[in-house]
């Protein structure tokens, strides 16, 4: 389904961790990139066609197609991608409940929505329709190769609309293999409803300029800034899913065992490559040392390495590698003590667990966003300041809170689109949740009817019923005692203020 009417060279994606080829695609450039939206709106129309319940059915059977072939999905993340298997499988397991609720849920939430009318248009019937978009193009991060641009294709696909997906440079096999296993399960469907376009940022450039109804991007916040100045050109809406910082505050009363536990996967977990890992941890000083204790004891086994005993793979992007290594080394040289690994935990493509305290607030390694295995730890004298300082960042993705007593006010307080409570990324597990940041971590949201509305137009149909005598407005005929009757009621029913 990849369109390479016109290609400029070729893209070669590899293993993170040995550096063997996993394939190798011909660039599309702008050219290619248009055919590839031409192919996607002359299908959109058949797609659209099918109705609430033949999408359904093809949703279904395509959530089907990827948990049967499960074992060879995930072990082509694992080459690609570098994740373990049981966290690919974890990945795909998410992505088909989306799948799944997106298509079952598609119908009420896009449901035509009746408008009462006011005095003014008694004689009027109202109702509001959602219309699909038409084609979305959708960009693709490497971190979450399948879950996290289903987010955006599974739910523009359920509300009607045809995708041209470009997955990233680092996760292009997969890409791929995920478009086409829609195509296999529904081998009666004309093809388009899901193309690929391949290719570096230029190809994701020619895509936002290609005439598609919207943008769905994730990935850096510098990169989603870009996208949407380019789509401004055109006035094309995007849907933007960008950095974080997320901070986890430990509160007096917190399950410390509890908390400790999620915070080590929450900012470890996948190498730290997570859009809302826990990257910044504000603990209440009553309970630092024994958080820090429960901490490291459970990150004492906790590894990278591509064997099947580790417990992360490798960094997927070589470059973040050197990222990394920068603010561990600014943190450490400004008087942050390393509690769990230290610069010596960095031996590329792999990054052992790396906590720093009392690391200062302007640090790169508490301001800018790291992607990697690291943890930020600061005590606080209460739940108070640790609200103040986690929503002092210019990002705001997710955050989590541990309370026994005040878990729900503390979530309430945090400037972010989404909070766990005793727990982490709750939100992003249920498919009914709306996902997506406030600040310089993005625009919009996925997931949930908000989802599904995100990729859709409201359509305004406003029926006259009947006429009524002597109160015809907009004609030239208007009538003066039309005029009085206009001024009577609105003063009725405006005019008066308590």
């Amino acid at each position: 389904m990849t369109q390479t009417a016109s290609v400029t060279d070729t893209l070669t994606s590899v293993d993170p961790a040995t550096g063997a080829v996993v394939g190798e695609w011909p660039v599309d450039d702008a050219e290619a990139v248009r055919a590839a939206v031409a192919a996607a709106r002359a299908a959109a129309r058949a797609w659209v066609g099918l109705g609430f319940d033949g999408r359904k059915k093809a949703l279904l059977r395509w959530k089907a197609h990827l948990v049967n072939h499960a074992d060879e999905l995930c072990e082509l993340v694992r080459r690609e991608n570098g994740k373990p298997l049981d966290d690919a499988y974890l990945e795909l397991a998410l992505t088909v409940e989306h799948i799944d609720w997106a298509a079952k849920n598609a119908r009420k939430a896009l449901a035509p929505r009746k408008v009462r009318p006011g005095p003014l248009t008694a004689n009027f019937a109202g109702v509001v329709e959602q219309r699909p978009l038409g084609v979305v193009g959708v960009i693709g991060p490497w971190n979450y190769p399948l879950y996290t641009p289903n987010g955006s294709i599974a739910y523009a696909l359920a509300a009607g609309n045809a995708v041209v997906y470009k997955p990233s440079e680092y996760t292009t096999a997969i890409g791929h293999y995920f478009a086409a296993a829609f195509a296999k399960a529904n081998p009666e469907l004309p093809d388009g409803i899901i193309a690929v376009v391949t290719g570096r940022g230029e190809t994701g450039a020619a895509l936002v300029r290609s005439g598609v109804d919207k943008i769905a991007f994730t990935g850096s916040t510098p990169t989603g800034k870009r996208i949407m100045a380019a789509a401004a050109e055109s006035l094309t809406p995007v849907v933007l899913e960008c950095g974080g910082k997320d901070a986890v505050i430990v509160a007096e009363d917190a399950d410390v065992a509890a908390a400790a536990d999620a915070v080590a996967f929450g900012a470890m977990g996948n190498s730290g490559q997570t859009c809302v890992g826990i990257e910044r941890a504000y603990v209440v000083k009553d309970v630092l040392d024994d958080f820090l204790a429960q901490l490291k004891s459970r990150l004492a086994g906790v590894r990278a390495g591509s064997d099947a005993e580790a417990s992360y793979g490798p960094m997927t992007m070589p470059s973040q590698v050197d990222v990394v290594a920068a603010h561990v080394k600014d943190a450490m040289a400004r008087g942050g003590q390393a509690v769990v690994g230290g610069l010596d935990s960095i031996r590329a493509p792999y990054i052992d667990p790396v906590v720093l305290l009392d690391v200062p607030e302007d640090a790169p390694a508490v301001v800018e966003e790291t992607f990697g295995p690291t943890l930020t730890v600061r005590a606080v004298d209460s739940a108070a300041e640790a609200v103040e300082l986690a929503n002092a960042s210019k990002y705001g993705l997710g955050s989590a809170v541990f309370s026994k007593s005040h878990g729900m006010e503390l979530a309430r307080a945090m400037r972010a689109g989404a909070t766990s409570v005793n727990s982490f990324i709750g939100f992003a597990a249920q498919p009914g949740m709306p996902f997506g940041g406030v600040g310089e971590s993005g625009v919009g949201r996925i997931h949930g009817a908000a989802g599904l509305l995100e990729f859709s137009r409201p359509h305004s149909i406003a029926r006259q019923r009947f006429s009524i005598p002597g109160l015809a407005l907009l004609t030239f005929d208007r009538k003066p005692s039309a005029m009085a009757l206009t001024r009577k009621i609105t003063e009725l029913r405006h005019g008066r203020h308590k």
